[in-house]
This record gives structure tokens, C-alpha cells and sequence, in this order.
């Protein structure tokens, strides 16, 4: 199911040349998110970081902001897909502002996006990460 990034060569994309141009609010900059699935108008969205990276001040408002959406489920892999590697270590969501671990490993992140579609297509779960760990 998840076999890295289709190009591990790929790189980010720098949104610099965009500072500024808001002017009521020229801090605002664009930011890439690293996951996106969509079901039936439910979405899961990732964002990956390797050991000790952080997220920044814009995207972690980003994240919760779509967090608190019905439809938008947010995680944080702690990891990283590079030259055909890639390396789960934890897994979390965010629920009301906080990062709950759900899962660990390749296969903890396989098990949560499986769930997560059960729960997207069926609407079958009403908890869908009850009992992913």
C-alpha cells in the first residue's frame, strides 16, 4: 500500500518568492502537507518528520485548524521515505489541539489507513482509532 514517495528525488518546493504578498498579512506563506487521501469528501492528511524536526508556527496553525473540521483527520508520522527507505516510528493525531499517539511502525501506519477508509466509506466506526495501538 505505501511504498514511499513515487519520486524520491522530488524536492520541496521553495515559497519564499511568495513572502509578502499579503500585504495585510505578509507572514502568511503557503505550506505542503506530505499525505493527503480523500474518501467520500472525508479526508486523512500527514504531515512526516524525521526524529527532532519540528513543525513550524504556520503549519502547525494550518494543521489544527483543519483538524477541528468533521471531515479532516490530521496525523504526525515521525519518520521519513528517502531512496526507497522509509522508516515509521510513531504515529499521532490531532484531537483538540493535542497530538495523540495512535499507532507505530509501517505496519501501525498501514492499520490506521485502512481503518481510516472503513471509516470514510461505510461511516461505520464512530471512533475510528479506538484500538489502533
Amino acid at each position: 500500500m505505501i511504498k514511499g514517495m513515487r519520486n524520491n528525488q522530488a524536492k520541496h518546493i521553495d515559497f519564499g518568492f511568495l513572502s509578502g504578498v499579503i500585504e495585510d498579512n505578509p507572514k502568511a506563506m503557503p505550506s505542503d502537507l506530505d499525505m493527503v487521501l480523500e474518501r467520500k469528501g472525508k479526508f486523512l492528511i500527514a504531515e512526516w518528520k524525521r526524529d527532532g524536526e519540528k513543525i513550524s508556527m504556520g503549519q502547525k496553525i494550518l494543521l489544527k485548524a483543519l483538524a477541528k473540521h468533521d471531515n479532516f483527520k490530521v496525523l504526525i508520522i515521525e519518520g521519513y521515505s528517502y531512496d526507497g527507505n522509509t522508516e515509521v516510528k510513531r504515529i499521532g493525531i490531532i484531537k483538540q489541539d493535542k497530538l495523540e499517539k495512535i499507532a507505530e511502525g509501517t505496519d501501525g501506519l498501514k492499520k490506521v489507513i485502512k481503518r481510516w477508509y472503513k471509516y470514510a466509506n461505510k461511516g461505520a466506526i464512530n471512533e475510528w482509532t479506538m484500538g489502533i495501538t
